[in-house]
């Protein structure tokens, strides 16, 4: 991340100058990959989420997280369905095979997921 120069504006209080900060406006739902994210930066990145958190960008960052992780897990879990045969057809014939394929494709989707989008840094 690039350092920025941020333009702060101060109110002055009793001979002392105070930032004045804005709240702005959440770009999104945050998400359970969101709250992932969140989570990560918290224990493993406090400087780029205190960044994040000066230069208030923090939930436009954590809701294109979720965004982007939602987008992926349903296009991953469409493609392997389609590459293993994963069908209706299925589902009608042998519930329990199907549910057992789908929740295997799943798991696998969302594992390629958490370690593209959620736990991935292209900070470093």
């Amino acid at each position: 991340m690039s350092n920025q120069n941020l333009e702060l504006t101060y109110k002055e209080v009793d001979s002392i100058l105070y930032p004045v900060f804005e709240l702005l406006q959440q770009s999104g739902p945050i998400g359970m990959y969101g709250r992932m994210r969140r989570k990560y930066l918290i224990d493993h990145k406090p400087v780029l989420l205190n960044q994040l958190v000066v230069t208030g960008r923090l939930f436009e960052h954590l809701a294109q997280i979720n965004r982007e992780a939602t987008e992926l897990l349903d296009r991953l879990i469409a493609q392997m369905k389609k590459a293993e045969g994963v069908t209706e057809e299925l589902k009608g014939r042998d519930q329990m095979a199907w549910v057992g394929r789908m929740n295997n494709i799943k798991a696998r989707a969302e594992e390629i997921v958490l370690a593209e989008i959620v736990y991935y840094d292209a900070y470093d």
